[in-house]
């Protein structure tokens, strides 16, 4: 496609039982559509099979950020149903957070969570987020354990339960950040990743703590006025060695994720070498995107009209990916979080 691409370019039909409820039991047991760049030929495997596409000279990049038990219900001071959506904290004890309903937590508005911690809201910002701070017996962490739950997306129509706080959440999730889990590496075992080192693949891991932006859609639309909040990343020195290394000698770089391109092409200077840092990005891939440090992309399909359906386009092109998601329907694929997997070379 050689026009500009608009957001309404990316819707497509997909039937609601599709919309994976439930983990599978078994986390590798998914399916797993890959697509070939280079001959546009799409195949139907299992995901295990992931082992028969990467290579010993490959390193396969993960997102180690761990999901938080953000989302808080509780009630007004004079009684009505409250929510919130913790984001981030900031370094002076306050939180970032989105609140419901939005109208009603206005400055100084209290939200009790029991009765040893309560929340109470300070500045409104922009784009429905707030400032609150916790000024009940608990504090925010103590008060996220005890009453926290696990920010399953909106399309995923149930309350959340026990098994979520394990199953939204990768096997190798470490630092605790994200309100939204990178769900490309849910897939993964510890045994299946012991059998890619087996291969001699490398395994380097870095951080991007998923915001709430990653169930925005964009709503305008003209893509280039789509902003996206900015997210935290770390990326390390052994990490970006290591994907550097491998690179420089034939290996291609296996993003786990849409989080992972963007904190490696946020990292990736003009030649794609990866430099260590930490900071924020608020990088929005969308087509045309010159890609300068991912080689393979491991992803779930995507809500229509999402910056990660676009950031796949921009990998692997537009009417490629969108002929790979009318048969991912027609195959009776699943989608979204808890859905199948779709691997692009």
């Amino acid at each position: 496609m050689t026009r500009a691409l608009r957001a309404s370019d990316f819707e497509y039909t997909l039937p609601p039982d599709l919309i994976a409820q439930e983990p599978l039991p078994d986390r590798a047991a998914s399916r797993l559509l890959v697509l070939e760049r280079a001959t546009g030929v799409i195949r139907h495997l299992a995901f295990p099979d992931i082992l028969t596409l990467v290579a010993p000279d490959d390193v396969v990049v993960l997102n180690e950020s761990r999901v938080i038990p953000a989302r808080l219900r509780g009630r007004r001071e004079a009684g009505q149903p409250a929510e919130l959506l913790l984001v981030r904290e900031a370094p002076d004890g306050t939180w970032l957070a989105l609140g419901h309903p939005g109208g009603k937590l206005k400055p100084g508005r209290r939200v009790m969570l029991g009765s040893d911690s309560v929340v109470e809201i300070g500045e409104v910002l922009g784009g429905g987020f707030r400032r609150v701070r916790f000024v009940g017996a608990l504090d925010a962490h103590a008060t996220l354990a005890k009453y926290g739950q696990v920010p399953l997306p909106p399309y995923i129509r149930r309350a959340p339960l026990p098994a979520d706080r394990e199953r939204y959440q990768t096997v190798y999730a470490t630092h605790d950040g994200s309100v939204a889990a990178p769900t490309a590496g849910l897939h993964f075992t510890a045994e299946l990743l012991r059998q890619v080192e087996a291969r001699g693949t490398a395994i380097a891991a870095l951080d991007l703590h998923v915001g709430p932006g990653t169930f925005k859609p964009v709503e305008t639309d003209d893509i280039e006025s789509h902003r996206l909040h900015p997210e935290p990343y770390a990326v390390s020195e052994a990490a970006a060695a290591m994907i550097n290394e491998r690179r420089a000698s034939g290996g291609k770089v296996w993003a786990v994720g849409t989080t992972v391109v963007r904190a490696l092409e946020t990292t990736a200077d003009s030649r794609g070498s990866v430099r260590p840092g930490t900071g924020e990005t608020g990088l929005f891939i969308h087509p045309p995107h010159a890609f300068r440090a991912v080689d393979r992309l491991l992803t779930n399909f995507h809500l229509p009209r999402s910056t990660l359906l676009m950031l796949v386009c921009a990998f692997a092109g537009y009417d490629l990916v969108m002929r790979a998601y009318r048969e991912a329907v027609d195959s009776r694929y699943r989608f979204y979080s808890y859905g199948d997997a779709m691997v692009v070379v």
